[in-house]
């Protein structure tokens, strides 16, 4: 599947990519519907449905680095990441982070176009399989159609709850209205009732399990209870989400890594962690399978030429993986004081990286930090890879994650037009240590702790017998890792406290923290301690930065696509 999904077939989409702004309709594509009106038709269409997971379209609105399905740049609004490069470079990303919003920003307007495409797409396949007279075809035939109608159903379902979870107000856009060419339709609430009901329509008529799924980016019916469940927990529903959740880790599909590190390698794609992808491939030339949406987020400079020095871990992050004694994450005093770093200080300058603070491993394999090696390519040397200056607001860090190894440059490594990296690592939408600690979240607010406890523990105990980062001299480990598990969750308090600390350091720089926050109803006081904790550090970060505002809990709905809406369309709250 992985090299399946690709966009030649993009010439296909001038009948699906109207109404992305809720603008009038231009001409319908090359293609008509009776062309595609057999499955190897539909297949073709949910090829390109699939191919718009990760926001790149030839018909891209706003910001191009903007659309990517691995939700970046939203780690940025939360304390999770900086920006990255110097605070002039994607001026309107800088405003994001520093919270001075404005309805007209191409990065809100991408992301919301980019996901309304998707709904067109699966709209599209779901129109044409409608549109099929199936009296004359075989069992087998009638069977392929209601399977490829789950997958759509699933798409819709994925690209209606990301609309919902960042935006909160949305316009359904049914089957109907995509035929009648009626794209301007009202964003009056969230759109959980449509979410909830197609992935039960995918759960249903989607094949029940990997084994009956030969195509490894396309989803089963466990997968679908997956984002049910997850869609549930959107809700505080939690009594549902547990039920889903707790029907994909006892279905035996998934199952964690035995190795952390495969969750973001070539060696582990589509493994037994991985529940669904955004399926990426390196190719030649251009490399258009690549994750384009993510090609500024490599060193700026570093051990292999790259651009641009985007997405930098913030201090606050790389503090939240200090542990204690017995190997235990520090809750609220994991702040008190900043690990040790090489902000301000030059590579031609010494500094020694601490290797006696204990730790949690997965810090470096998520945290690029100076003297210790970055995925293969060598010792970070500092501030040569860091293309922020000192008088820039984005710290001494680099992501690791995003960044294939240097084993698997050949695997891995896709370029761009002007030295771009468009990398072929996949990304995981959801994956199994997601799903135990969402679980895990339904279970604390349902009041079973021990369900609770158990999960939490798994993916402790996963990262407690990991392979560690070594040192670059070959002494052993780079740091002095140290992973415990907990004996006992005493209170729901505590449990829900190791539940949401454990989100963050499992899951960190992958796109779910700041919605995290959002639905545990507190982002204004994290973020405003966030920045008053990072100018510790970054000194001029403080004074850059406006004070979060509630209404930052939703982004606006783009003030260019509410102008297309001929005023359909409405403003959320606040802006």
């Amino acid at each position: 599947m992985k090299k399946k999904f690709i966009y030649l077939i993009a010439i296909l989409f001038g009948i699906i990519s109207c109404g992305d702004e809720f603008s009038n309709t231009p001409a319908i594509g090359a293609l008509s519907d009776e062309n595609l009106a057999n499955p190897q038709g539909v297949d073709l269409l949910l090829t390109g449905a699939y191919g718009v997971l990760d926001g790149w379209r030839s018909n891209n609105k706003g910001n191009q680095f903007a659309v990517g399905g691995d939700n970046w740049w939203f780690d940025v609004i939360s304390d999770d990441a900086h920006k990255g490069s110097t605070d002039g470079d994607q001026i309107e990303l800088f405003q994001i982070e520093t919270n001075d919003w404005q309805t007209a920003n191409d990065y809100f307007r991408a992301k919301f176009t980019a996901l309304y495409a998707g709904v067109n797409r699966a709209n599209a396949v779901i129109s044409v399989i409608r549109g099929i007279d199936q009296s004359e075809l075989g069992p087998t035939e009638v069977q392929t159609l209601l399977n490829q109608e789950g997958e759509a159903r699933f798409l819709r379902g994925h690209y209606y709850f990301e609309l919902t979870k960042i935006f909160g107000n949305v316009a359904i856009v049914s089957v109907e209205n995509y035929e009648a060419l009626e794209f301007s339709q009202p964003n009056s609430g969230p759109a959980w009732e449509q979410i909830e009901g197609d992935f039960q329509f995918a759960i249903e008529n989607l094949p029940a399990t990997r084994a009956d799924q030969p195509d490894a980016g396309r989803p089963t019916a466990v997968v679908a209870r997956a984002y049910l469940g997850k869609a549930h927990l959107y809700q505080s529903d939690w009594g549902a989400a547990l039920t889903e959740l707790t029907a994909v880790i006892n279905s035996g599909e998934f199952s964690l890594n035995p190795e952390f590190l495969d969750n973001f390698n070539a060696s582990g794609e589509n493994g037994p962690e991985s529940v669904f992808a955004i399926q990426f491939a390196s190719d030649d030339a251009q490399s258009v399978n690549g994750n384009r949406g993510g090609t500024l987020n490599f060193p700026g400079g570093g051990p292999f030429g790259s651009c641009c020095g985007f997405y930098q871990p913030s201090i606050d992050l790389a503090n939240a993986f200090r542990v204690d004694a017995n190997g235990l994450p520090l809750f609220d005093a994991f702040n008190d004081s900043d690990f040790l770093n090489d902000y301000g200080i030059n590579s031609a300058e010494s500094f020694t990286p601490d290797t006696s603070t204990p730790v949690d491993p997965r810090l470096d394999y998520t945290v690029g930090r100076r003297g210790i090696d970055f995925n293969g390519f060598g010792e970070h040397v500092g501030k040569e890879w860091i293309r922020a200056n000192f008088n820039d607001i984005s710290g001494p860090y680099l992501p690791k994650k995003n960044v294939y190894q240097s084993s698997e440059v050949g695997d891995n490594r896709g370029l761009g037009a002007w030295g771009q990296e468009h990398s072929g690592v996949n990304y995981n939408v959801i994956r199994y240590a997601d799903v135990l600690l969402m679980a895990a979240e339904a279970a604390v607010e349902s009041g079973d702790l021990a369900t609770a406890l158990n999960y939490v523990n798994q993916v402790r105990d996963r990262a407690a017998n990991t392979s560690v980062v070594q040192a670059v001299d070959g002494s052993g480990p780079a740091a002095n890792y140290q992973v415990g598990l907990y004996a006992a969750f005493p209170d729901a308090g505590f449990a829900r406290d190791a539940v949401r600390f454990e989100r963050r350091v499992e899951l960190a720089m992958e796109g779910h923290r700041l919605f995290d926050l959002r639905r545990w109803g507190v982002t204004q006081e994290v973020l405003t301690e966030y920045y008053a904790n990072e100018t510790r550090t970054i000194t001029n970060f403080g004074p850059k930065v406006n004070a979060y505002q509630p209404r930052f809990d939703l982004l606006p709905i783009p003030l260019t696509s509410i102008d297309l809406s001929n005023g359909v369309l409405i403003q959320n709250p606040g802006y």
